[in-house]
């Protein structure tokens, strides 16, 4: 697959190249001095252009065909993955995998939304749009969780629901709404890790948890910024505005109380370096899941239904 280079990302793609170039004649003392000068521009770079993205530009670097996905992380992160299939109702859902794994001292119960990287794994995942047997199969994962006392860890990465009129005619909305409802007393531990695109109720679907956790260069929001442009300006030419409106990354949520931390990202972003990104994420999880599973059930659902209630801003 031919590299995915982000308009942004050209500069700093220049100056590698450049590098690379010269590396070839390093055995000379001049050239390796100049190299030497070359890598310090180019980390000084990154660290300029990463550090003031716009909120657009985050919204393409989620989207980052190269970025970590769900299988991903599932490899990196655990071992003995079993994927498990199937709602028990209609048939496997493709955008979703889900099953037990080790993940360092603890068995959880990992699920999330998969993406194809070409034409025909998009298609056998459907863009990482999940129909309702996939949110069905989903909550059979988590309720199968439940009845072994192992925590859930859900990882977040979908456009939205698929929005199809056989979805629709097989219940995409009761199946998000019951999703909801059962996560909201799911008796045993759930973090929930925005790891790219957080859309709609289709991100939600699975979103419910003790924790929530973002990737720093992901977003979440109730709408894509195309979506909403072409609602308020009829047209997709006003994403960037839209996305401004949205404020939908990682720190925007921090600060409004939606997510509980913000994950970083390897220098460049996620799609730079998929070990090391895993890495730091085990960690994060680990470190979450060694406080939740201390917490007796009764007063973790006091916390998720409190914590859930204090969102939003609402008058008398």
């Amino acid at each position: 697959m031919a590299k995915t280079v982000l308009d942004f990302e050209k500069p700093i793609l220049e100056l590698e190249q450049k590098m690379e170039e010269m590396r070839r004649y390093a055995s000379n003392p001049e050239i390796a001095q100049e190299i030497a000068k070359i890598e310090k521009r180019v980390n000084q770079l990154q660290q300029s252009v990463y550090a003031g993205l716009t909120r657009w530009q985050k919204v393409q670097l989620a989207r980052h065909p190269e970025r970590p996905y769900t299988l991903d992380y599932i490899h990196h992160m655990t071992e003995d993955f079993l994927e498990l299939h199937g709602d028990r109702a209609f048939k496997d859902d493709r955008a979703v995998v889900g099953g037990l794994a080790r993940l360092g001292e603890f068995v959880v119960m990992i699920i999330g939304q998969q993406k194809g990287r070409d034409t025909k794994s998009n298609l056998f995942r459907n863009f990482g749009m999940s129909n309702p047997e996939g949110y069905r199969k989903a909550l059979r994962l988590m309720k199968l969780a439940e009845k072994f006392k192992k925590p859930v860890v859900t990882l977040l990465d979908t456009p939205g629901a698929y929005p199809g009129l056989e979805a629709e005619e097989r219940g995409q909305a009761e199946a998000i709404a019951r999703n909801l409802f059962e996560m909201s007393r799911l008796m045993v531990p759930i973090i929930v890790v925005i790891i790219g695109e957080g859309a709609s109720g289709g991100a939600l679907g699975i979103g419910i948890g003790d924790r929530i956790l973002m990737l720093e260069n992901s977003w979440y929001s109730v709408i894509s910024p195309e979506s909403c442009s072409s609602i308020l300006w009829r047209s997709w030419d006003y994403k960037e505005q839209a996305a401004e409106a949205l404020q939908l990354t990682a720190d925007d949520l921090k600060k409004q109380g939606i997510i509980d931390d913000i994950v970083p990202e390897p220098l460049g972003g996620a799609h730079r370096d998929h070990a090391k990104m895993a890495a730091i994420l085990k960690e994060v999880l680990l470190n979450e899941l060694k406080a939740l599973v201390k917490v007796k059930p009764e007063k973790l659902l006091d916390r998720r239904i409190e914590k859930f209630s204090n969102m939003g801003v609402w008058s008398g």
